[in-house]
């Protein structure tokens, strides 16, 4: 799996204030993740490309309807998933560079080190579901990945 490491974010020009721009889509490795610095936090990004993610389709409840809106897929089946780079188990910086498959109807990255399963989703351990992986929402804006960050304005 490659892992790159991707310049600090920067705001994408012509997007929303609320969008920051972390890579753009020539830096993605299909079905791989790379990594990315915003905000003092190694963040990692996982790029499915062209199909819908029928794994979490498959997983979620009537009551995750709400959730559904953060669901990361594009109108041509593009699936991004933005999660923390740290492994809580070892403290390593290496999610970036996990396998990610499918398990307990589940899209999810396996830690390279301890092998433990992330939610890609959510971030949970399916192993340790006190364990979990911060998320961020992102998408992709034309060849830009942006995070989609909250309006903090009153």
């Amino acid at each position: 799996m490659s892992l790159s490491t991707l310049a600090a974010s920067t705001a994408a020009h012509g997007s929303s204030p609320h969008c920051v721009r972390l890579c753009t889509r020539a830096d993605l490795v299909a079905h791989s993740g790379v990594v990315a610095w915003h905000a003092g936090h190694q963040i990692a990004i996982f790029y499915l490309p062209g199909r819908p993610d029928a794994a979490d389709d498959r997983s979620r409840q009537p009551e995750d309807a709400a959730d559904r809106s953060r669901q990361p897929e594009d109108a041509a089946g593009d699936c991004l998933y933005a999660v923390d780079n740290r492994d809580p188990f070892s403290g390593a910086n290496v999610i970036g560079r996990g396998i990610i498959g499918e398990l307990q109807g589940e899209r999810v990255v396996a830690s390279p080190l301890y092998k433990q399963h992330f939610r890609l989703r959510d971030g949970v351990c399916l192993e340790d579901p006190e364990q979990r992986l911060q998320t961020w929402p992102v998408a992709l804006r034309g060849d830009d990945v942006v995070l989609l960050e909250a309006d903090t304005r009153s």
